[in-house]
């Protein structure tokens, strides 16, 4: 997969890219110039950070921009003041509210460390198995990553995972039924609670909005956790996939602990405390590695 772009320094190239590259360049030392970034554009980058990453420091922004930690701190506020951020000590993370952001919004966060986690959980998926796939963008590419497995049956509540396992001529598709939620094309409900409750197969794969330090799996949609408690119930295993931006995201709904999961997925290094109840709990914990466009 496509990790992180990576700094390159580029040397006599056309005038007309120049710009371009400069602003692309991470700030590594003092000594090097560095292209002046307007306000504006510094703004719009922070919260392209803050989204991938689900927070940002003030020192490492100052470092990358090359301005002051002041500077920094006033772009935060501003930030904030415009409810696009909420800061915390030393830094600022995405905004706690009762609402997931928006579809699209959410495909766009992170896709890379997204379907670096979606390989790793495919890899531990057995040809010939039974899975549900719930809601979720990162279960989305987990569905993508599930195209050359062979004759598995997979459940969904997820119209987008369906019609992406449509081109995958050995997979059977079950959607369960319920109601429409148009944002995201995901079904909810009491419907697909009891439609759940029909069936019983070896592996649950689901995603949540927000993960707790005490191990909580969060939630903004009742209905949503709801149907989430039922794909657990119902499931012989059951994977978590969650990319790092759930570490630093809140949400009000508690769908269980990762103590009922047997391995969760993500990108990053856990935060201390949930690495260590992890462990206590004997969830094996999979860092999915990024891979750059050669493969490496």
């Amino acid at each position: 997969m496509i990790a992180a772009a990576q700094h390159i320094v580029k040397t006599n190239i056309p005038s007309e890219t120049r710009d371009s590259d400069r602003r692309q360049k991470l700030i590594h030392s003092a000594p090097e110039r560095v292209f002046a970034m307007s306000q504006a554009e510094r703004l719009r980058d922070i919260q392209i950070i803050a989204r991938r990453d689900g927070r940002v420091s003030v020192e490492d922004l100052a470092a990358k921009f090359a301005v002051t930690m002041q500077t920094i701190r006033r772009d935060l506020s501003e930030l904030s003041d415009q409810g696009k951020l909420q800061r915390v000590h030393g830094g600022a993370i995405l905004p706690s509210t009762v609402a997931n952001i928006g579809y699209q919004d959410r495909r766009d966060l992170n896709e890379a460390g997204k379907a670096a986690i979606a390989q790793a959980c495919a890899r531990d998926i057995p040809n010939g198995c039974s899975l549900f796939l719930n809601i979720g963008t990162t279960t989305e590419a987990v569905a993508r990553a599930l195209l050359r497995h062979r004759d598995i049956m997979v459940l969904t509540n997820n119209l987008n995972v369906a019609n992406i396992l449509v081109d995958n001529p050995h997979c059977e598709i079950i959607v369960v039924g319920g109601l429409l939620r148009r944002t995201d094309a995901g079904l909810v409900g009491t419907v697909t609670t009891q439609a759940i409750g029909q069936f019983k197969f070896d592996l649950a794969v689901i995603s949540c909005s927000a993960l707790d330090e005490d191990g909580d799996m969060l939630d903004y949609d009742i209905h949503e956790v709801g149907v989430s408690q039922a794909i657990l119930r119902q499931a012989r295993r059951s994977f978590l996939v969650a990319d790092q931006s759930k570490f630093a995201r809140r949400a009000p709904a508690r769908i269980g602990s990762i103590a009922q999961i047997d391995g969760f997925y993500t990108d990053a290094a856990l935060p201390r405390r949930l690495d260590a109840e992890c462990r206590g709990w004997n969830t094996a914990v999979t860092i999915a590695a990024q891979r750059n466009a050669t493969g490496a």
